[in-house]
């Protein structure tokens, strides 16, 4: 058996899509017999919350650990090893750009994208820290994980990490059940979801549906997610907007399970990705994707998308025209999108990080 920490904090307040990785892996991690999943959070205010966030058979360490504090000492500073508050472990994975030193253990650090090295300026002052953070654990012989091929190039190529140091390992994704994209009484809509970041480029998705809405009298477009640092300019582009009666900013959903479903077309305009966990839900809800061909997502949508240029209105909206369209290109999306989806199983997911810890304890 492997002792591991294991860092939980994504899974603490409103789920984004790191923080729906993290807790599937988790929940799959956990009913292993081959391994000891011990949590941590890097928090002080969400400490409270956490035990309520973890599946059965993962218990919590004992100490908090203040985020801020915490990342500005190890940023210099071999400080609070992780074997100090975590006890004797084998394994410390840091699963959100940040993981702790240690005396003995090994360490995994997980990298989802590098936006805070190519587009520092649509990132939050906080996230700025984790190149510097990355780049320490990496010196010091973190392993690190990454969700997809083209971050891996991108993390080999920045931070000069050794082939046998840098390890792929997607999330996974789970089936929901499928339900009818409208009915009586209820119009179709194009579905956005995701924190509200610049990074999202939902003003571009805005003047997209705007053209598109002349053409579609019923259409709806339904931004759902989180607010954060893209809001101000999401709100200006909707008042630009001549449809903006028929756009809905609905914030933050639970379980944006129905929401997915009822869609008629899910609209994915960021500009850049590390993976791309939305677009697969999508399709696992038997939606079709119509996103921009930005880092990461073609390789993980493949062919069951239609993809456009980034920043193209244009392009999205004769994108979203195309999968709008009843007939054998929608129907073909659907079905290549279930294909998809059959390809990121979490226990192929599960499996590759007890893969990983296991390697790692042994060397």
């Amino acid at each position: 058996m492997v002792s591991v920490a294991f860092d939980a904090t994504p899974l603490i307040g409103a789920r984004t899509g790191i923080g729906t990785a993290v807790g599937g892996w988790l929940t799959e991690l956990s009913g292993r017999r081959d391994l000891h999943l011990r949590a941590y959070g890097l928090t002080l205010a969400g400490w409270r919350s956490l035990p309520g966030q973890l599946p059965a058979g993962v218990g919590r360490v004992s100490t908090p650990l203040p985020a801020g504090i915490a990342q500005r000492v190890w940023a210099r500073h071999d400080a609070a090893p992780a074997e100090w508050w975590a006890g004797p472990v084998q394994v410390v994975h840091g699963t959100n750009f940040v993981v702790p030193p240690a005396r003995r253990a090994a360490r995994v650090v997980t990298v989802w994208d590098l936006t805070c090295v190519r587009y520092p300026q649509l990132c939050p002052p906080a996230a700025l820290r984790y190149p510097g953070l990355v780049a320490r654990a990496v010196a010091g012989g973190a392993t690190v994980h990454v969700p997809s091929h083209a971050v891996a190039d991108e993390v080999a190529e920045h931070f000069r990490v050794a082939p046998e140091r840098l390890v792929v390992v997607a999330p996974g994704v789970a089936k929901t059940v499928t339900r009818p994209a409208s009915g009586p009484g209820k119009p179709p809509y194009v579905l956005a979801l995701g924190t509200v970041e610049p990074r999202k480029d939902l003003p571009t998705l805005v003047r997209a549906f705007d053209d598109l809405a002349a053409r579609h009298p019923d259409l709806v477009l339904k931004i759902a997610g989180p607010a954060g640092w893209g809001e101000d300019a999401v709100r200006r582009a909707i008042e630009a907007a001549t449809h903006r009666r028929r756009i809905e900013r609905l914030g933050w959903l639970a379980d944006p399970a129905a929401v997915m479903a009822g869609a008629t077309v899910f609209a994915y305009p960021s500009l850049y990705e590390g993976f791309g966990f939305p677009p697969l839900e999508a399709m696992a809800a038997g939606v079709p994707v119509v996103a921009t061909a930005a880092g990461s997502v073609p390789e993980v949508v493949g062919d069951a998308a239609v993809l456009v240029p980034v920043g193209d209105a244009g392009a999205l909206a004769a994108g979203l025209e195309r999968a709008l369209a009843d007939g054998a290109d929608r129907d073909r999306l659907v079905a290549a999108g279930a294909a998809r989806v059959a390809e990121f199983s979490w226990k192929r997911a599960g499996d590759g990080l007890a893969g990983l810890y296991h390697r790692l304890a042994g060397g």
